[in-house]
């Protein structure tokens, strides 16, 4: 029977490690730290055993442990959480690109369970789901004071199942319910493509295992498309809610030839750490423009910043998430785990972006491009007895350059992106001018 001195016998074995008791030796005062500590745990281990002997209900003590480690990591911060054993197997299965759900990177916000940003190419981001979506209910279930690993499992389930989820949004006049099919959610977390002649597009979804890897098969591909050189490129980090630090790193490292990347400082020694670059396999110095948005947090803020203070790439966008705190993933003696916030991490200049974010460079917000009404110009060629001229700047010849661009329609209706490459142009053109004469 689990009663209350077994509890205090086990309170009093969990501080004989830490030499705050002594068996068969003479007992050392305590202090007055340790003695309010210990009553702490007396405490608890009273709570413990009157729910165990006084609830309505038989709990099971495993349950009644894990609530209690949960709520423990729910009073530190928002990404700080107790992951059992089905749940940790899932989380080491995420970071591969390959899981059963929605779609959604999720975050508590204000107390408030609030989306990061949908994942491309997936049920949520189909259904309309945006960055900063407050999530209200899941089926019939409201969120106030959910714990995210619950929620997650809330979401999740077999391929084909449907879930409804409530969201609020800041343009909402009320509550609106989307209906979603779950789908095993493979992710390719780099997709590229020559935006016009020489000019390259990467998009990077999230940063997993193998995001390093694909990034230099794109960065290849974009040099054969375009005669072995690009001209300039834009690295696209909206809404990509971040991942793996050390894809981060690599990402970052394939960009910079030297110098600083990320630093993490922290209590333990172990948490302090420096990542810098190297000059091998770093790509040509060509023009970059890095798009962010609300929904680019952690790593992506960790690229956008190493790329910002070392002056190689412009930023475009609005302010990122502001996610600056960085995860240990802790496995446990039951094959549960234990996701700890361990660090912060700072940019190579020094700055925090925790709850701050990345600030662009230049401050460009996603807008609605609506095709103008044609209306009737004339031209010099529409007065009568204009001169003729040669067939060099013919019609012909101007339709013939414009298809050599590959813009496809959605994004001529991307403005943030049309921005980004207008950029990119300019400061080709720009070059282009300043380059002596042969």
């Amino acid at each position: 029977m689990f009663n209350k001195r077994w509890l205090r016998v086990l309170a009093l074995l969990v501080f004989v490690p830490l030499g705050w008791f002594s068996i068969g030796q003479a007992t050392r005062p305590i202090s007055a730290e340790a003695k309010s500590q210990y009553e702490d745990i007396r405490l608890f281990t009273d709570v413990l055993s009157i729910v165990r002997k006084s609830y309505v209900e038989d709990v099971d003590m495993k349950d009644l442990i894990y609530g209690a480690i949960n709520g423990m990591l729910a009073s530190l911060d928002p990404h700080s959480s107790f992951m059992p054993p089905d749940v940790y197997k899932e989380m080491k299965v995420d970071t591969r690109g390959e899981f059963g759900g929605l779609g959604i990177e999720i975050t508590i916000k204000d107390g408030i369970l609030t989306i990061v940003s949908p994942i491309e190419d997936t049920p949520a981001y189909r259904a309309g789901l945006q960055a900063g979506d407050q999530i209200v209910k899941i089926e019939n279930r409201f969120t106030k004071d959910i714990n995210i690993m619950d929620a997650v499992k809330l979401m999740r389930g077999p391929k084909g199942s449907k879930i409804s989820i409530t969201v609020m949004r800041e343009s909402f006049e009320k509550p609106r319910e989307f209906l979603l099919v779950r789908e095993i959610i493979k992710i390719h977390s780099v997709k590229s493509r020559t935006l016009e002649d020489g000019y390259g597009y990467v998009r990077l979804v999230q940063f997993q295992e193998p995001t390093s890897d694909e990034l230099e098969t794109a960065l290849q591909e974009l040099r054969k498309e375009n005669n072995g050189s690009l001209k300039g490129l834009i690295l696209d980090l909206r809404n990509n809610p971040g991942g793996l630090l050390e894809q981060a790193v690599k990402v970052s490292d394939t960009f910079l030839a030297d110098g600083l990347i990320v630093y993490t400082d922290g209590r333990e020694e172990g948490s302090r750490m420096e990542f810098s670059a190297h000059a091998k396999g770093t790509e040509s110095d060509y023009p970059m423009a890095v798009l962010i948005n609300g929904g680019s947090a952690s790593a992506s803020e960790i690229v956008a910043g190493a790329l910002q203070d070392h002056e190689r790439a412009i930023i475009i966008g609005t302010q990122s998430f502001g996610k600056g705190s960085v995860q240990t993933i802790i496995p446990l003696s039951d094959d549960s785990g234990l996701r700890l916030t361990t660090a912060r991490y700072y940019t190579p200049q020094g700055t925090s972006i925790q709850a701050r974010g990345i600030t662009p460079d230049i401050v460009v917000s996603q807008v609605e491009v609506k095709k103008a009404e044609d209306a009737e110009h004339f031209r010099e060629k529409d007065l009568k007895n204009h001169f003729e001229t040669s067939d060099t700047n013919s019609e012909e010849a101007i339709d013939s350059d414009l298809q050599k661009f590959n813009l496809e329609s959605d994004d001529r209706n991307d403005y943030q992106l049309m921005r980004a490459l207008d950029l990119l142009k300019g400061l080709q053109i720009f070059k282009n001018m300043k380059s002596p004469a042969a």
